[in-house]
Order: structure tokens, then sequence, then C-alpha cells
């Protein structure tokens, strides 16, 4: 799988489900505080050209996932695929 990238709040416990779910795959992710880095879901939106009101926000390489449920769907998809 190509880089995952979460951005996030330390706050979420859907981010942090999220880092635990890539720790538990050996998936390599990048997490992004969006707090210390002062990034908005405005910020997010304008990326992904919709608006965004929860977060995480997660991207698998460029490709804009959605948020935890989004993703852990996302994994076990690409799971069954491989099988």
């Amino acid at each position: 799988m190509e880089k995952v990238t979460i951005f996030g709040r330390t706050s979420c416990g859907f981010c942090v489900g999220a880092i635990r779910l890539c720790e538990a795959r050996g998936f390599e992710f990048k997490w992004v505080d969006m707090i210390e880095e002062d990034i908005t879901k405005a910020d997010i939106a304008q990326k992904i050209g919709k608006p965004v009101h929860t977060v995480p926000q997660i991207f698998v390489g460029e490709q804009h996932i959605g948020g935890y449920d989004e993703f852990s769907a996302f994994v076990r998809q690409q799971e069954t695929a491989e099988h």
C-alpha cells in the first residue's frame, strides 16, 4: 500500500484508531497534527474539492479516502483483493 497520511487531532479517538490500524497492519504512515501544523478542515476541503466536517481525513498516496470508517473499509477491501 502507498504511504498513508492521516490529518487529525490527538484528542480524536477515530484519529488514534486510524494510527493504530496502520501500526497493526505495518503500513508506512505520516501523522499530521492539524493543531500543531495550523491546518484547518477548510484547508483540506480546498485540497480535495469538497467540504470536510470531521477528522481524521486520510489519504493513501494522493488519493483521498475519507474518515476512519472509509479507511477501515478501504483496508479490508485491499486485503480481500490480495487474497
